[in-house]
């Protein structure tokens, strides 16, 4: 996968517990520490905006759904 420089700003704060990361060895260096940090925010937005749209999903209706033909279908399904 390609990579991509790009230049950020942060707080004082934060470079100094970036920086105590990259010294213990969790992190092999600011930019892994930093990329991990992003891809893991990123994760976790996909699956709450995931679990916002499940949660529109009205159950009964999708059962019924899941569950519709059900019975037609394992009637015509060959024998092995």
């Amino acid at each position: 996968m390609s990579a991509s420089k790009i230049a950020i700003t942060l707080e004082s704060e934060l470079v100094v517990e970036l920086d105590r990361l990259v010294k213990t060895n969790i992190f092999p260096n600011r930019s892994r520490a930093i990329q991990t940090a992003v891809k893991e925010k990123l994760d976790r937005l996909k699956h709450t905006r995931l679990a916002q749209q499940c949660a529109k999903l009205d159950r009964d209706f999708e059962m019924k759904l899941a569950d519709e033909g059900l019975d037609e279908d394992f009637e015509s399904w060959p024998e092995y």
